[in-house]
């Protein structure tokens, strides 16, 4: 059968440019090419879209050195809405080569500028399909202080959290410690409009929270102070097929020696932290994990895939934390790991991704 084109899209301006550019190495290497011609596309720190070399060596999960995408001087001119879809790339002596009609984008893009809604939109406004969420669904799980809305509006437990602005800070830092000091100890300082970790501290004690405010400004003008939950941290993927939505069985992040599941400890194998994929629940608290992931992602309107990730207290309750709607997709990020321990492969996951966005 005649292969379908698949752009392949990554890096981005955000502080996630490397993970991203991680599982660009990841996806190009696993992609099933007998069913997809591949066009990797990389977009640079600056925003500039380029045409990047198909080589998924180029592009490995090396803590020593993170992968990025570099200005090599082409540009990409995507198709305009109205007439057909064809790719062409402007080189660097200013000539014009045409790759042809593009079926789907796929979009591996975290953060801002990527997983926020504002690319989805583009696309969009291009008239050219792509996988992964949508404008809505993006937007709502990029900023956390609306996410949290939208999941207690569909019944689901949320931490107990104060949402900060930058001027709130600025104005009445005091006002600010009073409040935080309301939700009791210990809390997580997030920015609300960041993931992958990026920006997050955990404060034991009251002493603490100017610093971690800092750290949260530095990456958004708009913070969560949140209480910290106690119990098992519990993540499951939700994909979004042809027979519907469905979720994978759970992973679990034991953490051993490190204070919460980091940056570092996510994607650079730092010590202190333990994936457990499939997690050990029993039969009744499994099928109010998936149920709870279907809900939410539900609940904003979910396209595509994310990854729910949640706390079970020791009561039982679930928490839901967040939703990722483009998650870690390395081959050891969890969003794989959790499908791959309920029977598909890294391959056949990024099939059902493309195949979903194909069918919009």
């Amino acid at each position: 059968m005649d292969k379908q084109t698949v752009v392949v899209l990554f890096g981005g301006r955000s502080s996630e440019h490397s993970i991203s550019s991680a599982t660009a190495g990841g996806v190009l290497g696993a992609i099933d090419r007998t069913r997809y011609a591949v066009i990797p596309v990389g977009i640079t720190r600056e925003g500039a879209f380029v045409l990047e070399d198909d080589d998924p060596a180029k592009f490995p999960l090396d803590a020593a050195h993170l992968p990025e995408v570099v200005d090599n001087g082409t540009r990409v001119l995507w198709p305009e809405p109205g007439g057909d879809r064809t790719l062409r790339v402007v080189r660097q002596d200013g000539s014009i080569d045409s790759f042809g009609e593009i079926d789907v984008v796929l979009p591996i893009l975290h953060g801002p500028h990527g997983e926020d809604g504002t690319i989805q939109g583009y696309f969009d406004t291009l008239e050219v399909p792509y996988a992964g969420g949508g404008v809505l669904d993006s937007a709502l799980c990029m900023d956390k202080h609306f996410m949290k809305i939208a999941l207690e509006a569909a019944g689901l437990t949320v931490a107990p959290s104060h949402t900060v602005r930058r001027r709130d800070w600025d104005r009445d830092a005091e006002a600010v410690r009073v409040r935080a000091a309301e939700l009791g100890l210990p809390l997580f300082v997030k920015p609300a409009r960041a993931g992958s970790s990026v920006g997050v501290s955990k404060v034991e004690a009251a002493s603490e929270l100017d610093e971690a405010l800092a750290v949260a400004f530095a990456e958004d003008d708009k913070v969560l102070i949140e209480t910290g939950v106690t119990g098992r941290e519990i993540e499951v993927a939700v994909l979004e097929s042809s027979s519907g939505v469905r979720a994978s069985l759970p992973g679990e992040i034991v953490l051993t020696s490190r204070g919460f599941y980091d940056f570092e400890g996510k994607y650079l194998g730092g010590d202190g932290v333990d994936i457990v994929c499939p997690a050990s629940v029993t039969p009744a608290e499994l099928e109010a994990i998936q149920q709870a992931g279907i809900r939410a992602f539900e609940a904003v309107d979910g396209r595509g895939l994310a990854r729910v990730d949640m706390f079970l207290t020791p009561t039982g309750e679930l928490v839901v934390n967040e939703l990722n709607t483009m998650p870690g997709f390395t081959p050891i990020s969890m969003f794989p790991k959790c499908w791959v321990a309920s029977g598909l492969t890294y391959g056949d996951l990024i099939t059902e991704v493309i195949e979903a966005g194909l069918r919009r």
